[in-house]
């Protein structure tokens, strides 16, 4: 989460009704989307919702996309 609040995106994986779904987060809504434009989201997709900043406790705006099915990216194995 602190990389998504110093700019980078963060994909966070979690499961809703069963289905593997995850948000990529950033405080850097133009960063968010020019990667839905490489990968064909919609702009009209991305969602804004105000984090708490983990490190100072002030609500920082940030932005993110639910990605699932196709847009979802493979877990990375870690040996």
């Amino acid at each position: 989460m602190i990389h998504a609040m110093d700019g980078g995106l963060w994909l966070h994986r979690h499961v809703w009704k069963g289905r593997a779904m995850a948000h990529l987060v950033s405080t850097d809504r133009e960063r968010l989307l020019r990667y839905g434009a490489a990968i064909g989201i919609p702009a009209s997709r991305l969602q804004f919702k105000p984090l708490k900043d983990p490190r100072t406790g002030e609500r920082r705006n940030a932005w993110h996309w639910d990605l699932g099915g196709p847009y979802l990216p493979p877990p990375t194995r870690v040996d």
